[in-house]
């Protein structure tokens, strides 16, 4: 019997997608945002799960779904059955911490198939970056034709790099946003990750910044419209509703919102003017892998993460 593929996509948007063109194999769909939330380096062991089930649960008062989990990873038990790998994800953060993590998944359990990535992002002709259920069936079809064989070079950095998001010293990837590879995007994505801890001056990472920014430019009448502001002008983070919705909410104490329109408080102005520094207003001690956002700033001026003053241990 001959050997078929095996296609690790991104999400259920895109696995539907998959499914109507008759991609042929069998489909194994990541159900997970890594990119926020504890993790660690050994994946879906039982304390990675209990972790992730808590901070869903705390953060998100949603339940993890295990017997899909399971149902989904059980797929890479009998590989067997399988001549190669094919991964199936976007340009943005989201992601990218998804991907380094299935890949980190694949060397754990020992897996030794041709890896194949199909990464969507910039369309020739078009000036937005697309994500793959974005593509028409001809872009995607010519992406899947086009798909990049991944090197041992490549899988070890995808591996680095989940080992260093897992860990406590986020520096530690500034090597990597200036290094070639298979991963044309992985260089933007780790910038913006490093630009998601609090600024060392206002207290605002980039996200809560551009916020308040289309708050002060724009007529922005409801939650639901900022909303949709902020999800199209997130450049490489790929956060939806829920992600960005809290983010939104977590900036309260700086706009107020009104009949008509939404307007930044004083409050608003003084922390976009780089008064003083307003991290622990925000107060959102979010975990990126191994490390409390709190814990650590990002200098401009140093280009790097630095301890935070009021959080250092």
């Amino acid at each position: 019997m001959s050997k078929k593929q095996l296609h690790i996509t991104n999400g259920d948007a895109l696995t539907q997608v998959l499914t109507d063109l008759n991609i042929e194999g069998d489909i194994l769909v990541w159900h997970e945002m890594l990119c926020e939330g504890p993790t660690q380096e050994f994946i879906y062991s039982e304390e990675f799960l209990e972790k992730r089930k808590t901070f869903f649960d705390e953060t998100y008062d949603i339940e993890v779904d295990e017997d899909r989990i399971f149902s989904e990873l059980g797929k890479l038990d009998n590989t067997n059955a399988y001549s190669e790998i094919v991964l199936w994800f976007e340009y943005d953060l989201f992601c990218h911490i998804n991907m380094v993590a299935a890949i980190s998944l694949l060397q754990q359990k020992k897996i030794n198939l041709p890896i194949y990535l199909v990464c969507s992002g910039r369309i020739e002709g078009e000036k937005d970056l697309k994500g793959l259920s974005e593509l028409s069936s001809k872009q995607l079809q010519k992406h899947y034709k086009n798909k990049t064989l991944l090197t041992p070079e490549d899988i070890d950095l995808a591996t680095t790099v989940w080992g260093i998001y897992c860990g406590i010293d986020h520096n530690l990837l500034k090597p990597f946003i200036v290094k070639s590879s298979s991963f044309k995007y992985l260089n933007n994505c780790l910038k913006a990750h490093l630009e998601r801890f609090p600024d060392s001056k206002t207290g605002l990472n980039i996200l809560e910044t551009n916020i308040l920014k289309i708050i002060k430019e724009e007529e922005i009448k409801s939650k639901n419209h900022l909303l949709g502001y902020a999800l199209n002008y997130q450049g490489y983070y790929g956060f939806g509703d829920l992600q960005m919705s809290r983010i939104i909410d977590k900036l309260n104490l700086f706009y107020k919102v009104g009949n008509t329109k939404i307007e930044l408080t004083r409050k608003g102005y003084e922390a976009l003017l780089g008064k003083y520094n307003v991290s622990n207003e925000v107060n959102d001690n979010m975990y990126y892998g191994g490390v409390e956002r709190l814990n650590y700033q990002f200098s401009k001026t140093e280009n790097k993460l630095i301890k935070s003053a009021l959080n250092a241990y």
